[in-house]
């Protein structure tokens, strides 16, 4: 998998909030084999610890992806990803404008509209979006290279709520990056997204709100691995009634 021109073996990216505790996280980080990991700049600067966080973040070897998280503004979200610029050393952003604060659901004019400033300002957008086919157009118009479509709302942990718009958002765009984010609760999700066709899966709070989050890190790096290698195999098309698996033809009659 190419992000912006870095090479990413592992389908599997993780957030960072939400933890009971660093050492936690770092354990669920590290089970998982994740090369990437997202921070919000809220998290990095909370008071009197962000020094720590980001110490901690630097010692797992990871590639940081920075996030604008709660921006609910085009100047909000664009400042917020100038600063994370500033402080992470990198111009990768994981790019939210939330529209509604109950669903999180993004604001999709608002998104098109910051993402074309970040990408003319030399960031690497990594645009948190639906999956609208219309809106996916206008992004990669806007200079991204990668998307990231929801799979249900963030933090619902109910898994992919339209998985033909996902087929057919995989299937429109061949040649662009897609990792689903949003929503995946469990690792038959993920395994689901990858059987799509999917490059990667984005998640946070299945991991880290699981009652062992290591172990559920390294069952998600198993599941996407799975589902990747059952995309490659082509698997089987449905049928709509049953076919027989051993043939009829020289079997005993009376």
């Amino acid at each position: 998998m190419q992000l912006y021109g870095t090479e990413i073996t592992s389908p599997l990216l993780l957030g960072t909030a939400q933890y009971p505790s660093p050492a936690i996280l770092g354990d669920a980080i590290r089970a998982s084999g994740t090369e990437v990991i997202t921070v919000s700049l809220r998290r990095e600067t909370a008071a009197g610890d962000g020094g720590a966080f980001w110490q901690i973040l630097k010692d797992l070897g990871c590639h940081i992806l920075p996030n604008t998280a709660g921006c609910h503004s085009v100047q909000e979200a664009v400042t917020t990803a100038r600063m994370a610029r500033d402080l992470f050393k990198t111009n990768w952003i994981k790019l939210e404008v939330i529209g509604n604060p109950d669903t999180l659901h993004p604001d999709v004019f608002g998104l098109v509209e910051a993402a074309g400033i970040l990408t003319g300002e030399g960031f690497e957008v990594f645009p948190y979006t639906t999956d609208d086919l219309s809106v996916a157009e206008q992004l990669i118009k806007a200079g991204c290279r990668v998307l990231m479509p929801w799979g249900a709302p963030i933090g619902s942990g109910q898994g992919l709520r339209t998985p033909d718009a996902l087929r057919s958002m995989r299937a429109h765009f061949p040649g662009t990056t897609l990792i689903v984010d949003a929503g995946i609760g469990k690792p038959s999700h993920a395994a689901q997204a990858m059987e799509l066709g999917f490059d990667a899966v984005l998640l946070n709070t299945a991991v880290a709100k699981a009652g062992n989050p290591a172990l559920m890190a390294a069952a998600m790096a198993r599941a996407v691995a799975a589902g990747r290698d059952a995309f490659r195999a082509q698997p089987i098309e449905p049928r709509d009634m049953a076919a027989p698996s051993t043939p009829v033809m020289g079997m005993a009659s009376l």
